[in-house]
């Protein structure tokens, strides 16, 4: 993503072009793409879909009555955010430079008009507005034929995608923002060259690899903690293991981008959450639900595959319930959109969804070896890992109130809460550590030759919790206590202490 500096260089670089079209010539401006990242028909499809769910059912019928019925109906059902859009900051640069000139100024949109009303009403540059009535698609040819028929061929215009061809191709000094190949190809066929190229955004590749949150990944690695607990690393089981934990990888990373997508609005309005790829409108949205279901069918097809995968290398080791880890995946993918629709906005509820979607992480991993887990493993990872979400939604709360802001994410926690967050979180990881030490307790002597120094692991569990927790309480933790597990170095230190203390047990 290009800097704050790197981005003000472009925008006087561009602002430093002479325009050279006589005053009185009108600026016709396109909105979706163009100046506004994103796609906002889109934006209030998902909006529709996180407020008013049940009328999706109706989406059917709306797309029968014609494409600018179904923006109309949309629109009417729900008020996107316009204030809070990922709107072009090169173009807007320019505009206000022109609005300042005089030029007339038209928001020219196949949106439907109620929603490019607020628009124009918002940023209070624009003369006048075009846009879809409910019964016209005011796109391509049709926009065209508005153009001509108000300007004439005396107009200038700016898109971003294929179907502004004909009014590129007919206007005056053709414009483009973030253009898409397929509209660059035209206009190169067409033998038109654009003669400005408003350009606000970041490598698409490094967006997807954001989005599908590879760091998050890490998670995962809860998979591998029955086999390595059991100490049964035969061929077979770590095959088995790892794919199973690229099964959950691609799952997960889906169930990313169904939050995301869900989150738009609220993200937007975060400091840092609105530069997300989908909230920044660097990624489109449409493009977020193909992967969603490419991610989730090579999700299912890994987990079905599985046991294959461990009869192949290691012929004597049989799961007895094969199906098993994909039934657990199936139980995360359900949990994780439950928690994305409905139990995220859940006071509490939220918070022990989370911590029960660590364990399933484990006891997936066991599913997927065959191997039994300790019930007091499973007490210690729901406490630890409830411990972990209650301090992501502390260290939520805590910069909210550093900032003066109040909580604008519906998830039902107001600033008040922070004391009781704290409690219910600080007693948490506490119980875990105790949980650990029942552990210890009952472990025998097959496993390890000096079980008396998994109790070293205490102290340095005890220093991480504490540590935690004494960060989030001074507004020093970043809100997801993975990144900061696995980015700390003083954390990855302790981590490793973790791993020679258990060495030297063996």
């Amino acid at each position: 993503m290009a800097t704050d500096a790197q981005l003000v260089g472009r925008i006087d670089a561009a602002a430093s072009h002479h325009f050279d079209l006589p005053v009185d010539v009108p600026l016709c401006v396109d909105l979706d793409g163009t100046l506004v990242k994103s796609d906002t028909l889109v934006d209030s499809t998902l909006a529709l879909a996180r407020q008013k769910p049940s009328a999706l059912i109706n989406l059917p019928s709306w797309l029968m009555q014609g494409k600018a019925a179904l923006k109309q109906h949309i629109t009417s059902a729900v008020q996107l955010d316009v204030t809070h859009l990922p709107y072009n900051r090169e173009l807007m640069q320019f505009l206000e430079q022109q609005h300042a000139t005089g030029r007339p100024i038209y928001l020219a949109t196949a949106a439907d008009h109620a929603l490019a009303q607020r628009v124009a009403g918002h940023l209070g540059i624009f003369t006048g507005v075009l846009a879809s009535d409910g019964a016209l698609n005011l796109a391509g040819k049709n926009k065209l034929a508005a153009f001509q028929s108000r300007f004439g061929d005396r107009f200038c215009y700016i898109g971003n995608a294929s179907p502004d061809i004909p009014l590129l191709t007919h206007c005056l000094a053709p414009m483009v923002a973030n253009p898409t190949a397929g509209l660059s190809t035209g206009l190169r066929n067409a033998n038109v060259t654009p003669v400005r190229t408003f350009t606000d955004k970041v490598s698409t590749l490094k967006a997807w690899l954001k989005a599908i949150r590879l760091h998050q990944w890490a998670k995962n690695i809860l998979i591998f903690l029955p086999l390595l607990l059991a100490h049964n690393l035969k061929a077979g089981l770590i095959a088995g293991t790892l794919v199973a934990f690229l099964s959950f990888g691609l799952c997960a990373s889906a169930t990313y981008i169904v939050n995301d997508l869900l989150d738009i609005e609220a993200d937007r309005k975060h400091l840092k959450k609105r530069r997300r790829p989908f909230a920044s409108g660097d990624l489109s949205a449409l493009k977020g639900v193909a992967v969603v279901g490419l991610f989730l069918v090579m999700s299912f097809a890994l987990a079905y595959f599985l046991p294959h995968v461990i009869a192949r290398l290691d012929p004597g080791q049989t799961l007895h319930f094969p199906l098993r880890f994909l039934i657990w995946l199936a139980i995360y993918g359900v949990t994780t959109s439950a928690y994305s629709f409905s139990l995220k906005r859940m006071v509490l509820v939220d918070v022990i969804v989370l911590s029960g979607l660590y364990t399933i992480r484990i006891i997936a991993g066991a599913a997927a070896t065959g191997i039994p887990i300790s019930p007091w493993l499973a007490a210690f990872s729901i406490f630890f890992f409830l411990s972990l979400a209650f301090v992501k939604r502390f260290a939520e709360l805590e910069g909210l109130r550093l900032r003066g802001a109040a909580p604008a994410n519906g998830r039902g926690y107001i600033i008040t809460d922070i004391e009781q967050l704290r409690s219910f979180g600080s007693a948490s990881g506490y119980v875990s550590v105790f949980v650990l030490t029942q552990y210890i307790s009952g472990l025998n002597n097959q496993l390890y030759s000096h079980t008396t120094r998994l109790w070293l692991l205490l102290p340095v569990l005890l220093l991480w919790i504490s540590r935690l927790w004494l960060l989030a309480s001074r507004g020093e933790l970043d809100e997801d206590p993975v990144v900061y597990a696995i980015t700390d170095k003083r954390s990855l230190i302790l981590g490793v202490l973790v791993v020679l203390i258990v060495l030297a047990a063996l």
